[in-house]
């Protein structure tokens, strides 16, 4: 078993409650940009079809972004921990 992938001791949450309220901000940004780019993409509905579609892509995609985020911060997180409690040892 390799250095780096020994198990770290620390049971410390990897992400606290304002991390979740933190990623909201991007995320919401994300969707209203979504938003505007699936509007333009749907079929030739009315204005109010248009939005709804649009809406429900970029929930999706929305949705997808979130995930991603949480994944980054928390390989980040558990990166940083590695590090420390091997400059420790």
């Amino acid at each position: 078993m390799s250095k780096s992938s020994a198990p770290v001791d620390d049971q410390r949450k990897l992400i606290n409650p304002i991390w979740h309220v933190a990623c909201l901000i991007p995320t919401a940004i994300f969707f209203v940009y979504m938003s505007g780019v699936a509007y333009n993409h749907a079929p030739d509905w009315s204005e109010t079809g248009k939005r709804i579609a649009g809406a429900y892509t970029a929930l999706c995609l929305t949705g997808v972004f979130w995930m991603c985020l949480q994944g980054f911060y928390v390989t980040l997180v558990d990166q940083m921990r590695r590090k420390k409690a091997g400059a420790q040892s």
